[in-house]
């Protein structure tokens, strides 16, 4: 069979895009006067939300944050926080809006990409030499025949989340085998329907391990399942804390006012900052600590974190830094006071036969285990990129360096979209789709290789100083400043908001944008 794929006459197209969720669908959209050939792995848009939300699963910031700057939502009948399945009408509508599903070739999974250029002498230099730069060979429908096709550009919009999960290692003989209950990813866990998902969990001893969204979130699907007398408890297996938040108002004050204004980022160093700004943000260390001491203090009165040994050592503003900032689901507190969500800290911990233990030799029975333990982005990467470009993804830092969060300087005609978080993250693939696409068309030149590589280790650095957690790769500190270089290479220059306290003071978004004339 291998044979006969590769006597497959190679088809030749501009531009490849892999992925067709969020980003994938920005891409397609800013890229569409290329016609580029979308692969999408699945049978549907939508990426995460598609193939990796629960039932309960919905938006964690107002949709005003996210949402296409040419497509608003519908006005009617929809709720500040979508849930997915309205997320999921959102997109499609968009897609549909724009013809994008003309250039979309679904359950088309990338298995394999060879690089065909010269890489001594091609670089970004020519974004759409001509010829093709890069092969990518296709699996349609599971089948066992392999279709190559020969691209000038590459976007890939597979995203960090929702294929490749990141389980945990276990001493010898004290893995998943041993253990006589069930146990499964978040990523298994999403593919169950209402029915399905409710069996699963009345009734039984389920122990989620993490204590971020997916985690908080599924422990309370369980509690949900197991209301009554007969229930059992779900225990979730803490094993780092991070800050939750019930809403975006903190002692009466809109969130956006802390962090998301143009004003707010003040109180944040941001790469390549001068002198004068280096010695103002040092100057105002202690407002940005004192506001994070505020949000603190809020959240500490609202949410029993204390009693439940659930407060976490480090600042909120480390969260913040990092986009692990969560919204605690309104009712969980209330389903712990009732014994129906039980916590237990501890950073080990591994299978016996009839459930899990910890390193302080006590066992916890369990039906199911459920980890809630994230995803691989780099792993799912790396499988089908080749070398020497798969060990470029990432530094010593275990960041992957991209130049204006889309290009690596040193992976010719190739982008990544979607790898880089910040405040809003379809924000940001739609903007650097527009980058891209000003890019491919010419509109500005990249700096040097040198230059580039320069400014991602300057990013890389200001992350490393704003928080512990800084190989999530978040630029939220930064995230204004960051849209405002993208809007510089495009030529925006000119405000669409006249009232300058709006400008200062109001939420950010890069609808204040607006392309010179």
């Amino acid at each position: 069979m291998e044979n006969e794929n590769e006597n497959r006459p190679m088809l030749v197209s501009k531009m490849g895009i892999i992925g067709a969720g969020v980003s994938g669908l920005a891409a397609a959209k800013q890229l569409s006067h290329h016609n580029p050939i979308v692969f999408e792995a699945s049978d549907s848009i939508g990426g995460v939300w598609s193939h990796c939300s629960y039932n309960s699963t919905r938006l964690q910031s107002h949709r005003r944050d996210y949402e296409f700057t040419d497509f608003p939502w519908p006005q009617r009948d929809n709720p500040d926080f979508p849930t997915h399945l309205e997320i999921l009408n959102y997109l499609h509508s968009y897609a549909i809006h724009f013809d994008v599903f003309k250039n979309i070739r679904f359950n088309s999974k990338v298995v394999q990409i060879r690089f065909s250029g010269n890489r001594e002498v091609t670089g970004f230099s020519s974004l759409l030499p001509g010829q093709p730069l890069w092969e990518v060979a296709v699996q349609t429908n599971n089948s066992d025949t392999i279709q190559w096709y020969g691209f000038e550009f590459v976007v890939v919009c597979v995203g960090k989340y929702g294929d490749t999960p990141k389980i945990p290692t276990f001493p010898q003989k004290k893995g998943p085998h041993i253990f006589k209950g069930k146990v499964m990813h978040t990523l298994d866990y999403c593919k169950l329907d209402q029915e399905a998902a409710t069996q699963l969990l009345r009734g039984k001893k389920v122990v989620v391990v993490g204590f971020k969204k997916s985690g908080i979130d599924l422990a309370m699907e369980c509690a949900r399942a197991n209301q009554g007398a007969e229930g059992e408890a779900c225990t979730m297996v803490v094993r780092s804390l991070h800050w939750t938040v019930p809403h975006y108002w903190i002692w009466g004050l809109p969130f956006f006012m802390f962090f998301s204004t143009r004003s707010s980022q003040f109180i944040h160093e941001r790469p390549e900052q001068g002198l004068l700004r280096t010695l103002f943000c040092l100057m105002l260390s202690p407002l940005r600590r004192g506001i994070s001491k505020f949000i603190e203090s809020y959240l500490l009165w609202k949410l029993p974190l204390e009693k439940y040994g659930l407060k976490p050592e480090h600042p909120f503003v480390e969260d913040y830094a990092s986009c692990q900032m969560a919204i605690m689901p309104e009712n969980f507190f209330s389903e712990a006071e009732k014994g129906k969500i039980v916590f237990k800290k501890a950073s080990k911990w591994w299978f016996w036969d009839g459930g899990i233990e910890f390193e302080d030799n006590t066992k916890l029975n369990a039906d199911v285990v459920i980890l809630a333990t994230g995803f691989d982005g780099k792993k799912k990467l790396k499988s089908i990129l080749p070398e020497p470009f798969g060990s470029l993804l990432e530094y010593s830092s275990g960041i992957m360096p991209l130049y204006r969060g889309t290009i690596h300087p040193l992976i010719p005609n190739m982008a990544f979209v979607g790898f880089v978080e910040s405040v809003s993250n379809l924000h940001s693939s739609e903007l650097r789709s527009m980058w891209l696409s000003g890019l491919v068309d010419d509109k500005f030149k990249l700096p040097s290789v040198e230059s580039m590589l320069s400014q991602t280790a300057k990013e890389i650095e200001v992350m490393k100083r704003s928080t512990r957690f800084y190989k999530r790769h978040c630029i939220s500190t930064y995230s204004i400043n960051h849209s405002d270089e993208i809007c510089k290479d495009l030529g925006w220059s000119s405000w669409r908001k006249k009232n300058w306290l709006s400008e200062v003071f109001g939420p950010y978004s890069i609808e204040d944008y607006a392309k010179e004339d």
